[in-house]
């Protein structure tokens, strides 16, 4: 096939692409190189079947594509945070955009979206079916509803023009290639420790998350597309939970060196817990579950640091 990836030189759009290489078909990576960069692509450039295309999905684009993954969107507080407004843009328009693509070409769309449509829980661990608790007005808002109002977007175009549609809700992923200056917890902790800084945990530790490394992730998106029982919104997520204090000790551990952890205060709608459910995914993807431990994954992670930092 001939398949469209917005943010496809992004962390998770770079590793796509390369998955999608790997299986046989034609790619158009599109990016405008927010927090997206060459290097992620670099050694796919000169292959036959991949095509770099620098550009805005707040602009309109015409391709002639059977499917098309929609990753545009920076992802970390600071670099959604940096421009709020135009994080907003990113999600709403590129949507539109993509799923106007959709409609006159009819490929099948996908929709990268987060766990942040669920805000700071009080359902845990977080189906599907929980609508959230989100603060409409808050710093972190211009993510998690930009996120949220695409997901309406998706399943209105879904309602109104049988647009083919798949909504995948991403829970946190690591892995080679992430930003190491994008603020994110695993490549925050990494990079300090090798850079022998002290390792800064905001708020008591005790706040958890769920880790899924990035091949795990991969894996699913491409059964999600392949299937056709379910257009989503489905979890996609690694169930095991750890305080931030269990990942900034494991990272020390697998680091080595002398760095301490500290404390600073906890940011203004930081979510206290994130867990997935995933009984929907392991149903309809043919009994996927994340596969790589925490341990490994970060021991992948640190090596592709060590080459960055």
């Amino acid at each position: 096939m001939r398949i469209l990836v917005t943010g496809g030189a992004g962390f998770l759009g770079s590793n796509l692409c390369e998955r999608l290489l790997k299986d046989g078909h034609e790619v158009v990576a599109l990016d405008n190189l927010f927090t997206g960069r060459k290097l992620n692509i670099a050694h796919l450039m000169g292959h036959a079947n991949f095509e770099f295309v620098r550009h805005d999905v707040i602009d309109p684009f015409k391709y002639e594509v059977d499917q098309i993954y929609n990753l545009a969107c920076p992802a970390s507080p600071p670099h959604y945070q940096y421009n709020p407004i135009k994080t907003i843009k990113t999600s709403v328009m590129g949507a539109i955009n993509c799923l106007g693509l959709a409609k006159r070409t009819k490929a099948r769309v996908f929709q990268a979206s987060t766990s942040e449509v669920y805000g700071d829980p009080q359902i845990h661990p977080q189906p599907e079916s929980y609508w959230g608790h989100v603060n409409p007005i808050g710093k972190r808002s211009c993510y998690d509803e930009g996120k949220r109002c695409a997901e309406t977007l998706f399943f209105d175009y879904h309602r109104e023009n049988k647009v083919d549609i798949r909504v995948i809700r991403i829970f946190n992923t690591y892995g080679p290639r992430m930003h190491e200056a994008d603020g994110r917890v695993v490549s925050n902790f990494i990079v300090q420790a090798l850079r022998g800084q002290d390792i800064t945990i905001y708020g008591d530790g005790s706040q958890t998350r769920s880790f899924c490394y990035v091949d795990d992730l991969i894996e699913g998106f491409v059964r999600f597309m392949a299937q056709t029982e379910t257009v989503g919104p489905m979890n996609c997520g690694n169930p095991g939970e750890f305080t931030m204090r269990e990942l900034a000790e494991l990272t020390l551990k697998l680091v080595g060196g002398k760095s301490k952890i500290v404390h600073q205060p906890l940011p203004a709608d930081d979510p206290k817990q994130r867990r997935p459910d995933i009984t929907l995914a392991q149903k309809v993807l043919g009994g996927w579950e994340p596969k790589i431990s925490l341990e490994e994954g970060l021991g992948r992670t640190i090596a592709y640091f060590k080459t960055r930092v």
